[in-house]
């Protein structure tokens, strides 16, 4: 059995419990954008789930969406009712708080945080009661102290970020100067931004940072990194860039730099290129696991489950404008390309 680990991560709470008076985002209804619903079966036993996402953008959303589709065809596989809601922390602390307490008083028999502040906001709501917690796309569960606690365990979308760096200098050998788009508030980013320092270091790479932590910094971020002259830019999986990508990927392609990032989700927002989990299938993942740590109990279970990736996700749109051939990519794992869309 996993053991309490709580301490680092009450902190992280502790000014959000005093101010709860905010007012949560919380999609309710019959629509297909991940909203509160049920799936009913006759004659099973009815179960009762909170999915909270961070914040709303392409990748959590992706998501969620994936976890209540896995949860209906689960209540008609196993027939079960499954009741579900989904709902937005805004990135605020202090609503997700107010989400997590109200989803522990209501009862509900697990609750599914997407990415890692959500995890970390829920996995205090629910020590007292050791509500399951089934968290979704937690790149660095050890780095977020997501790791021995007996009530949390979920799914980790970890980057090969050396292999976005081969992807990088395969694409364009010359590379002397790199961009590192991330925000410091993003628990993802800080090991494959450690990585990729360490991956740039040891060829003799040149590189600059750029932080932000709202879409105006990062507009601006990528502007001064576009002054800079770099010649390529890498992003983890960090939701404050991702939120934001659609009003920097222009600037970009105008510049004739390609944006490596960490998800899919940000090259159909206009990125060029990424080599990742796929998140459909990590929520279909987590959605199952889910429905095991409340009929099986979570004994039994790892600390967390790490989703296999390796699929490489080109933007042809933006490969076209920035005149890339990709398919020197073709050699380093299974390429699939999308175009920019604004979900």
């Amino acid at each position: 059995m996993k053991k309490l680990n709580l301490k680092s991560i009450a902190a992280l709470t502790a000014a959000a419990a005093m101010t709860l008076s905010l007012t949560a985002c919380t999609q309710t209804g019959g629509d297909t954008g991940g909203a509160g619903n049920t799936a009913q079966q006759s004659g099973g036993k009815t179960y009762n789930v909170a999915v909270v996402k961070q914040m709303d953008h392409a990748s959590l959303d992706e998501i969620a969406n994936a976890i209540t589709a896995r949860l209906d065809e689960i209540a008609a596989e196993q027939g079960v009712t499954i009741h579900y809601e989904v709902s937005s922390g805004q990135n605020d602390q202090s609503v997700l708080r107010q989400l997590g307490d109200q989803a522990i008083a209501d009862g509900v028999d697990v609750i599914i945080p997407i990415a890692t502040t959500a995890a970390q906001v829920m996995a205090v709501c629910a020590e007292e009661t050791k509500t399951p917690v089934v968290f979704a796309a937690i790149s660095y569960p050890d780095t977020a102290d997501l790791t021995g606690i007996d009530y949390v365990t979920g799914t980790s979308d970890a980057l090969d970020t050396n292999l976005i760096m081969d992807m990088m200098l395969a694409q364009n050998p010359n590379v002397s100067k790199v961009g590192l788009l991330y925000s410091l508030s993003e628990p993802n980013s800080q090991v494959p931004i450690a990585e990729a320092k360490e991956y740039l270091d040891g060829k003799g790479i040149a590189y600059e940072e750029a932080t932000a932590n709202t879409n105006d910094e990062v507009i601006a971020a990528a502007s001064s990194l576009i002054a800079d002259g770099v010649d390529a830019v890498f992003t983890p999986t960090d939701n404050v860039i991702m939120s934001a990508e659609l009003a920097i990927y222009e600037d970009f392609i105008e510049a004739g730099i390609p944006h490596y990032t960490g998800a899919d989700s940000f090259v159909r927002n206009g990125a060029f290129a990424t080599c990742g989990v796929n998140y459909t299938d990590l929520g279909a993942q987590t959605a199952d696991l889910a429905y095991k740590a409340v009929t099986e109990g979570m004994d039994a279970m790892e600390d967390y489950y790490q989703v296999s990736g390796g699929i490489i996700t080109v933007n042809s749109e933006t490969a076209d404008a920035l005149g890339i051939d990709y398919s020197v990519f073709d050699s380093m794992g299974q390429v699939t390309t999308v175009t920019t869309t604004e979900d």
